[in-house]
């Protein structure tokens, strides 16, 4: 599996405008009715045929429409609650409407309390959604959460920012979600991965990344096994590369030197602990392999293929130094932990990460980006600066 786009949600509506001008038909609506339809079926199994479905007032309803009139007509007892009205619904929602309304069925307005569904279908909000949900919205989110049903929520759970995961008031937690056309950044950030479940994604037939260029990608499979090669038998150590990292202050060793033992597992040939304690130790036990030096010492000309600064720097004169002369480095650098605190915090490290010339990746946690951002590492701050790509200098 190759890299997977991410789209926000302006660009998924820019996406849908190319995608439904160069494919009009049948509409994407009808093409994401029927895939979470089929979806639905694998759910369902032999075991039931009770499917409780959730319409919205806008697309996402549309959607959920679809899906319970494909149902229907596969023989399943389909009920459905619907919080939209007509004359309000767009195009597309109101014609899935009519076909629901054509095999012979109604709507209800609320759940029915006396009735057990196998399986509930959630499109009652998608990627549209800006404001909190309140008041009857609410309600019906809660009452879906406590049927104690498996839940298929549609392009993303309801109550979910499709931006930033976080939770607008109140959110479905769905058991699965099949997602639309690409990935959201909402579905993999904040809260959204523990709402959407078991999450699927259906390109509906399209090519997105040929339609609209992504703003971030999910790493696939293929990724890591193009970087990771099997090796010839006829390998030493001195053949898989080098890497050196900088950290592991007094009191946090223990950061270095997991960072250390990843980077063996992953395939380094050779890696270079420069720890910052004055009283580093002689050998790691679990694996010694690792090679415990002075930070100065890792500095040296060409001894690294790969530069690591951070884990457990601490944020001292002795670590920003030390940060300073690893940014001078020419060669590629991963920036973690501490060695971002520090750039954060001094405008000259910022400067020297600025003018660097090799690859450079940062790797911060929610709060480190936040203070990267100049922001104050808050979950509304974090998740409204989602960045889709690792930042490189």
């Amino acid at each position: 599996m190759a890299a997977i786009p991410i789209y926000t949600t302006s660009a998924m509506r820019k996406l849908e405008g190319l995608a439904g001008a160069a494919s009009p038909t049948p509409t994407l609506m009808e093409r994401a009715g029927a895939a979470a339809a089929e979806y639905a079926r694998e759910l369902c199994g032999d075991k039931t045929k009770d499917v409780l479905v959730v319409a919205g007032p806008g697309n996402n309803g549309g959607d959920a429409l679809e899906v319970a009139t494909h149902l229907k007509r596969a023989f399943f007892r389909v009920t459905v609650v619907s919080a939209g009205e007509r004359d309000k619904l767009p195009k597309d929602a109101r014609n899935a409407l009519d076909k629901w309304e054509a095999v012979g069925e109604t709507l209800l307005d609320d759940i029915p309390a006396e009735r057990r569904f196998g399986l509930a279908v959630d499109g009652l909000f998608g990627i549209g959604l800006t404001r909190p949900l309140a008041g009857a919205h609410a309600a019906l989110v809660e009452k879906l959460n406590a049927l104690g049903t498996p839940i298929l929520s549609l392009d993303i759970p309801s109550g979910i920012h499709a931006d930033t995961g976080a939770v607008m008031g109140c959110a479905v937690h769905a058991s699965h979600t099949i997602t639309f056309i690409a990935h959201k950044p909402g579905l993999l950030t904040l809260d959204g991965p523990d709402h959407c479940g078991a999450l699927k994604l259906d390109t509906l037939g399209l090519d997105p990344a040929s339609l609209l260029e992504p703003e971030g990608e999910l790493l696939g499979e293929s990724i890591l096994e193009g970087a990771i090669k099997l090796r010839p038998r006829n390998f030493h150590k001195g053949q898989a590369g080098s890497v050196g990292i900088l950290g592991g202050a007094a009191g946090m060793v223990g950061a270095a030197v997991m960072a250390g033992r990843a980077a063996l597992k992953c395939g380094a040939g050779r890696v270079y602990l420069g720890l910052l304690t004055p009283r580093p130790p002689y050998v790691d036990y679990t694996q010694p392999e690792l090679m415990l030096l002075k930070p100065a010492a890792v500095l040296e000309k060409d001894l690294v293929n790969v530069l690591v600064a951070g884990p457990g720097m601490g944020k001292t004169d002795a670590g920003r130094k030390l940060l300073g002369a690893a940014l001078r480095v020419p060669a590629p650098l991963v920036l973690d932990a501490d060695a971002l605190n520090l750039i954060a915090a001094n405008r000259q490290l910022a400067l020297a990460l600025d003018k660097r010339a090799s690859p450079t990746i940062m790797t911060p946690h929610p709060a480190e980006a936040a203070r990267l951002l100049g922001e104050a590492p808050r979950r509304s701050v974090i998740g409204a600066r989602w960045s889709s790509r690792a930042t490189a200098a």
